[in-house]
């Protein structure tokens, strides 16, 4: 009998990596979760361990201190049970881009791109000479949507694709799969914490159908899954019409349009 991988979840207190954890608990896998809230981390453990009888551990770490950061990198490159990451910890953006100061600029990259890259790039080589494994980063919608006016969240966003897609065509290759999960609004405590009032925004998916949804994508292998987007075709053409930009580029010479002054 085989046993089944276990899976390290950041961002794991409450919210989509709550219910990672509690859906892959009932799969059967064991779990490694990393939050901030020790107590939360614990209790979930502790719940979960009564209902699905899997072994977990609790680590509690702050992804944009790189103590701990480093920590879950240690973990993650040296703990052979490990076969699924699920990068899963972010925060959102209140106001504008003129009201970010430097100070949330700092945090919300450290966050959302940097921890997360460096959490994959641990784990990645490990993966690779097991020939498997499996790497799960979440993005957002707003990745695509300058128009939502959340243009340095959105901005990270995108780098979470982008490098999603990249990791993808790399390391698949080697056994492991990369999958993007990319959700609209969804009613989790990201809003509260960003100091954005849930009640002036509409359209939320449920924190429980958004992981279900993403877990169908990962049990099918997409690399891309959104789970609010109906017509799947929309994301196929989309991605054409980047791969038909890209052979329509020619380094050699300026395009001719910008070979005169108008």
């Amino acid at each position: 009998m085989s046993t089944l991988p276990t899976v390290l979840i950041t961002g794991a207190s409450s919210g989509i990596g709550a219910t990672y954890a509690e859906r892959f608990a009932r799969r059967g896998h064991g779990l490694v979760l990393v939050a901030r809230d020790k107590a939360r981390l614990e209790a979930l453990a502790a719940r979960l361990r009564d209902e699905a009888k899997v072994a977990i551990d609790v680590l509690p770490a702050d992804l944009t201190q790189q103590a701990d950061l480093a920590a879950v990198e240690m973990r993650l490159r040296d703990d052979a049970r490990i076969g699924i990451l699920i990068n899963n910890a972010g925060m959102a953006q209140s106001g504008g881009f003129l009201q970010q100061s430097a100070q949330s600029i700092d945090r919300l990259v450290a966050l959302n791109t940097t921890a997360l890259s460096r959490l994959a790039a641990a784990v990645a080589p490990r993966f690779a000479q097991a020939g498997t494994g499996s790497i799960v980063n979440i993005g957002s919608v707003v990745g695509f949507a300058p128009e939502f006016g959340m243009s340095i969240y959105g901005a990270t966003k995108a780098f979470v694709l982008f490098l999603s897609q990249g990791m993808n065509l790399e390391l698949a290759p080697q056994g492991i799969y990369v999958q993007a999960v990319l959700p609209a609004a969804t009613r989790t405590e990201i809003w509260d914490r960003a100091g954005i009032d849930v009640n002036t925004l509409t359209d939320f998916m449920e924190v429980d159908e958004l992981v279900d949804a993403a877990l169908v994508g990962f049990d099918r292998r997409e690399l891309v899954t959104i789970p609010p987007l109906h017509a799947a075709g929309r994301w196929d053409a989309l991605d054409g019409a980047r791969q038909g930009l890209l052979s329509d580029i020619r380094q050699a010479h300026a395009a001719e349009r910008y070979q005169s002054q108008p």
